[in-house]
């Protein structure tokens, strides 16, 4: 999906020309800022973004040739056209060394200009998306962003590693909030494609009528808008990993393209005629119940099929309380960091409220309580009363659906002593285990059971969860 584009920025000292070049473009679509001298449109860059400048050869102070100099040096990525009334082939030639990627002579015909900033137009798109393409490819997933020493997790842990190293399609399922995108980061990372692109698609963010041209792209002239040829993302994934998020969002129409890249490993621009190959893993994930919509015949039972060939289920917090102390912990170190913050622990009083609450949005809203919290905190501990007015209702009926037991609230209060020693002893597990009367084997099978790693306490250092 296209972001709207930054202005252009018209640079003349001709106040009729200004206004003119301003008119012709507004109605066109575009936003448009005037200056009227190169020293006025300077201070304009150095204040806002646009996509192009167009300057006049001539300018009264220093000149358009001058101007494209100092854009070259300061502003390499802005596109800029030429205009003067005065065209030699010799002037030509300086304004494109100067910097210019077009050039047009006075007088010329509106469709000049237009065609002229359609492609500077294209250029910044083009730049934009290969930014963000880069941007992605920098990111780095691994195991241990997921965080968890559940039986669960260990058990989804060993799955991605199972299956990271083939080629499998994977359909990742889960409710929202419960890291299915940390999942399928790690599959790829995992992957004999890691060093390929990894592009990642919403398909509930972006309208229907737009994803068609975002999976597979477009041709020129294939739609109002479509003023280059574009590639899709398949294509530009080609020999690394797509994962599409949430894919039950999906329109019928693109159901059935996308079957044909499975079947075929091919398909087609909108608007073209040339069947495209890609070497693509396909990765997906879905909060949807996507058996009960092939009965409601909402989605295609024969692409559900080829998509679910591993299906993973990532587990909400409420089947693995034992990994919310853990969680928290985690968070409490991110956001502290983040923040210059203090905050090292929770108190027993916020701990209960964590654990007798049902998270609906699982590690998301948690994540969300803690870095909540951790703003709140004036000093080293979290407290009931920095939690967020959600989990401070303790009516039965909350009680209930929290299922909380006995071996929970001990593990919460067991894991909180030993943590808060730990830290106490500046993760010396010998003086912490003699603080609690237990032996250094005692304390080491019970540091590895609630998964504390104990040498984030050391002063000086820190672990990752």
């Amino acid at each position: 999906m296209n972001l709207p584009l930054p202005p252009v920025l018209v640079v003349d000292d001709d106040k009729n020309m200004r206004r003119s070049l301003s008119t012709m473009l507004t109605d066109e679509g575009y936003a448009v800022r005037a200056a009227e001298s190169a020293e006025e449109a300077l201070k304009l860059l150095a204040q806002e973004i646009f996509f192009m400048v167009i300057t006049d050869a001539r300018l009264g102070g220093m000149s358009g040739y001058d101007f494209l100099t100092k854009l070259k040096s300061g502003w390499p990525d802005l596109s800029s056209l030429m205009i003067t009334a005065y065209a030699t082939p010799k002037l030509a030639v300086e304004a494109i060394k100067a910097g210019a990627i077009d050039y047009l002579s006075k007088p010329f015909e509106p469709e000049e200009l237009f065609h002229a900033v359609a492609r500077c137009a294209e250029r910044h798109r083009l730049l934009a998306e290969n930014a963000a393409l880069r941007s992605r490819a920098g990111e780095s997933f691994s195991l241990d962003q997921i965080v968890g020493d559940s039986p669960k997790m260990r058990e989804l842990r060993q799955l991605i590693r199972t299956v990271a190293a083939t080629d499998a399609r994977v359909l990742v399922l889960g409710e929202s909030g419960t890291g299915k995108e940390l999942v399928a980061g790690s599959l790829h990372s995992l992957s004999a494609r890691r060093n390929e692109n990894y592009i990642r698609i919403n398909c509930a963010a972006i309208p229907e009528a737009l994803l068609e041209s975002e999976l597979f792209g477009h041709e020129k002239g294939a739609f109002t808008g479509a003023i280059a040829m574009r590639k899709g993302r398949f294509e530009v994934a080609d020999g690394g990993t797509i994962f599409l998020d949430e894919i039950g969002d999906i329109s019928a129409a693109t159901q059935v393209k996308l079957l044909r890249v499975l079947q075929e490993r091919e398909f087609e621009r909108v608007g073209g005629h040339t069947p495209i190959k890609a070497d693509v893993r396909i990765l997906t994930a879905t909060s949807r119940n996507l058996e009960e919509m092939i009965e409601q015949e909402k989605f295609r039972a024969d692409l559900y099929y080829r998509l679910n060939v591993f299906p993973i289920y990532a587990p909400p917090l409420r089947e693995r309380k034992s990994d919310l102390l853990l969680l928290s912990d985690h968070f409490i170190e991110k956001y502290s960091k983040l923040n210059g913050k203090s905050v090292r622990r929770i108190s027993t009083a916020a701990i209960d409220l964590l654990l007798s609450y049902h998270w609906p949005g699982n590690v998301r809203e948690l994540e969300n309580c803690i870095e909540r919290s951790v703003l709140l905190a004036p000093g080293k501990a979290i407290e009931a009363h920095h939690l967020p007015p959600t989990l401070q209702k303790k009516d039965a009926s909350e009680k209930s659906a929290a299922g909380g037991t006995l071996d929970t609230a001990v593990a919460a209060l067991e894991y909180e002593m030993i943590v808060a020693e730990l830290k106490g002893c500046d993760g010396n597990m010998a003086a912490a285990a003699r603080k609690l009367g237990l032996t250094e084997r005692q304390m080491g099978l019970r540091v590895k059971r609630l998964g504390i790693d104990f040498k984030r306490f050391r002063r000086g250092e820190t672990a990752a969860a």
